[in-house]
């Protein structure tokens, strides 16, 4: 139980880097939404999504690599040879991707603004040198300076992002003659969003100078072709993760019936709404930032699988908790997206229930994984995220054309639950650990029925503040239900913190 408080005091700092900081990256989303119609927040969309892409084929799976290494090699040496070959690649890659830039921003239908994508490619390359510093700090357990250059980073974006657009626009439109609205350019438009998250992502790696500076260029032949042997299949499942977590923002503006103009506003309006699961994603990020070193250095331990069952329950749990505070409070939450000013936002809110439990299936996976990176069987890892990457393109490809970006939503829930499912069945072959499915599962249903019920009170109650009200009864049942079936879980929690 100790190894889980552990567990627990880091993903705290790591949970609170992550929900505060992207929270408060997260309330750009009004902003962006209210300041640019959902064609252009489209563009901004497939944007980020090109640069989630990128990062993978960037980073290599060096960071999980790292963790693996480290106990087996001196520490310093696979940090040194993986920062080395990482910085080779970064500088490489990004000189070889500016050439087709003109080309690019022409598929892409932003001809005129080349630069977005050269800004891209630049956050991508200083985001990728941070990744062996951040790996670093999160190895050696300095969870709180971890939390602190996360939320610095996203502080320097959304003040940035407030400044030019807010400030100095509002400036330039007053017909202001100051230096502030002469620092904003309206042909720059979307490209602030970049300027931004540039000058965070520079800031950042500034301020992890102690950790490069502990860095040599070196290179261990040896190590690091065991290194990028164990992280290749790696690469597979990243591309692989990328291609269900962003392919459908490309395939929509591609398929979706009727014009071009009509095919981003629809992905604008998507990714607006995708933005609503917020909670669990970030609840996710900040799990799996302190449970890959975590349970790397328990697997040595006995009783580990024990203690991975454990972890899985309150994971479930928690992403229960996260499901029914959104959907039982949509009425509240839909006003993040500019809903007034642009109404069209509020079209796809129906695709909101299939994405959480969508992101539930996905946190459950990134749990189930550890058996796979223990058994060092990353191909197997591979061929699942590759058979969840071809049922969310061809779902994709059959449902988009027919009923838009519903299809996206129902493509996501049934990926993700392939993907959990095979790799607990594979799990359990290879690494058995013996988790309480049935009552999980049970967990997840009875979150699901409430959510029904309470659609249910909803149709028959105009009344957002009785709804509401409704919302709150329902989840302190589902607490009072919880706490009475896990008592004697929850006592063995209470008496291992107060050691």
């Amino acid at each position: 139980m100790s190894s889980i408080k552990k567990l627990a005091s880091q993903t705290f700092w790591y949970g609170f880097s992550n929900i505060f900081g992207r929270f408060l990256n997260y309330l750009l989303t009004p902003l962006l939404t209210t300041i640019f119609a959902s064609q252009k927040y489209g563009d901004i969309s497939i944007l980020f999504a090109s640069a989630a892409f990128l990062q993978v084929i960037y980073t290599y799976g060096m960071e999980t690599s790292y963790f693996r290494f480290s106990n087996l090699y001196p520490e310093k040496e696979v940090y040194n040879t993986g920062l080395s070959t990482l910085v080779l690649t970064s500088v490489l890659l990004t000189a070889i991707l500016f050439i087709p830039v003109q080309s690019l921003a022409n598929y892409m239908e932003i001809g005129s603004h080349p630069e977005y994508i050269k800004w891209v490619l630049l956050i991508v390359a200083l985001d990728t040198l941070a990744v062996m510093p951040f790996s670093k700090l999160r190895h050696e357990g300095r969870p709180r300076k971890f939390a602190f250059l996360k939320i610095l980073n996203i502080l320097i974006n959304v003040s940035l992002v407030i400044f030019f657009l807010v400030f100095c626009k509002g400036q330039h439109e007053k017909g202001a003659e100051n230096f502030w609205a002469v620092l904003y350019n309206p042909s720059i438009d979307i490209g602030y969003v970049f300027i931004a998250q540039l000058a965070a992502s520079a800031v950042t790696l500034l301020m992890l100078w102690k950790e490069i500076m502990s860095f040599s260029f070196s290179w261990n032949g040896k190590l690091i072709k065991e290194m990028l042997v164990y992280s290749a299949p790696l690469v597979i499942v990243g591309f692989g993760g990328m291609i269900n977590e962003t392919i459908d923002r490309f395939m929509i503006t591609s398929m979706y019936p009727g014009s071009s103009d009509a095919a981003r506003s629809a992905n604008g309006i998507y990714s607006a709404n995708t933005k609503l699961a917020i909670i669990i994603t970030l609840f996710i990020s900040a799990f799996r930032m302190g449970a890959e070193p975590f349970f790397f250095k328990q697997s040595t331990n006995e009783g580990a699988q024990r203690t991975y069952a454990r972890v899985m329950k309150f994971f479930v749990l928690t992403c229960c908790l996260c499901f029914l505070s959104v959907m039982l409070f949509l009425d509240g939450w839909k006003y993040f997206m500019g809903v007034k000013k642009h109404p069209e936002y509020l079209e796809g809110l129906k695709v909101v229930p299939l994405l959480m439990l969508g992101k539930i299936f996905l946190g459950i996976y990134y749990n189930l994984s550890i058996w796979y990176k223990l058994t060092n069987k990353n191909l197997v890892a591979a061929y699942v995220t590759i058979a969840g990457a071809l049922i969310t393109i061809g779902f994709n490809w059959l449902l988009i054309p027919r009923i838009g970006y519903m299809g996206c939503a129902i493509a996501s829930f049934l990926c993700y639950g392939f993907m959990m499912v095979i790799s607990y069945t594979l799990g359990q072959k290879y690494y058995p650990v013996p988790y309480a499915w049935k009552k999980l599962l049970a967990y997840i249903v009875i979150c699901i029925l409430l959510f029904l019920v309470h659609q249910l009170f909803r149709a028959y109650s105009p009344n957002v503040w009785l709804t509401h009200g409704f919302g709150i009864l329902l989840s302190i049942a589902f607490l009072v239900f919880v706490a009475r079936v896990e008592k004697n879980e929850f006592v063995k929690i209470k008496n291992a913190l107060s050691r």
